[in-house]
């Protein structure tokens, strides 16, 4: 009877005590105390966080890095790739203006038949000036046929094989071209130099020669078909007790950026020089 009393008694002490603390609670009295206690719940919380999260890291960085360092190499593989593809697309851009342009000057110049070429080779010397095409015996490719661009004359057909052939230049020492002033309607020699210089030499005291009068192949000689367009006047040199005017000459063509050009296959070059009487 007494352990009953007396534990009826400690529940009934018990309820008090805990509707007290609700009571209090509830009446805002723990509010206080509550604030501190949850903030260094948060504080501990948060400090546990960090440290967890700084052993986390300090054991996933060297594979993060690996990771980091793979995906790299492959995006600069690929960075590279597209510049490779950009710089193919720039040239097949490129070729496809030039072949628009040699086109476009076959059909205004119908009256030849051209042979189109690509350049495959240079002069590695300062002392000649030829380019190899891609040309031979095989395509029909003679020795002193002209090759032009859509710009005008470079030369003609200097040596061929079977598969190539050798263009020298009209800017090599041992070019001489025969040309005429289109504006002076007065004919003259061009010549090439080792320095690559075109110079317009025997030119008549009597002619009127002014820079940027248009230079044309005349036809004479045989060497090369009539009004092939050659370069501009750039100056002219005239000293009184000379025979002969000098002048300097543009050409028309960048011969430092040939890339592809024509071979004018139905002109069959005339050598004259057996006709030619030899020096007294």
């Amino acid at each position: 009877m007494k352990d009953l009393f007396s534990r009826t008694l400690q529940t009934t002490i018990i309820f008090l005590v805990i509707g007290g603390i609700m009571a209090l609670a509830l009446g805002g009295y723990f509010s206080g105390a509550s604030n501190v206690f949850t903030g260094s719940l948060v504080n501990l919380q948060t400090w546990f966080s960090t440290r967890f999260v700084a052993i986390q890291d300090f054991f996933t960085s060297p594979r993060d890095i690996a990771s980091l360092r793979q995906r790299n190499a492959e995006l600069e593989g690929e960075v590279a790739d597209l510049q490779a593809q950009v710089i193919q697309l720039q040239q097949e851009v490129g070729e496809t203006q030039i072949l628009a342009a040699l086109v476009d000057f076959e059909r205004a110049h119908s009256e030849n038949t051209y042979r189109a070429a690509a350049v495959i080779g240079r002069d590695p010397s300062p002392f000649l000036h030829y380019v190899i095409i891609n040309r031979g015996s095989n395509d029909g490719i003679l020795r002193g046929m002209p090759v032009v661009t859509n710009q005008g004359l470079i030369g003609r057909i200097d040596a061929v094989i079977a598969d190539a052939a050798r263009v020298e230049l009209i800017t090599d020492p041992a070019s001489s071209v025969n040309v005429r002033l289109q504006n002076a309607e007065t004919d003259a020699s061009l010549v090439g130099s080792v320095t690559g210089d075109l110079t317009l030499e025997l030119i008549p005291q009597d002619i009127n020669v002014q820079p940027g009068d248009l230079v044309l192949t005349s036809g004479l000689g045989g060497g090369y078909p009539p009004d092939l367009i050659v370069g501009q006047v750039v100056n002219v040199r005239s000293r009184d007790f000379d025979l002969f005017q000098q002048a300097t000459v543009q050409p028309v063509v960048d011969f430092n950026r040939l890339e592809i050009v024509l071979v004018i296959v139905n002109f069959k070059p005339v050598d004259i020089s057996p006709l030619i009487p030899p020096n007294p």
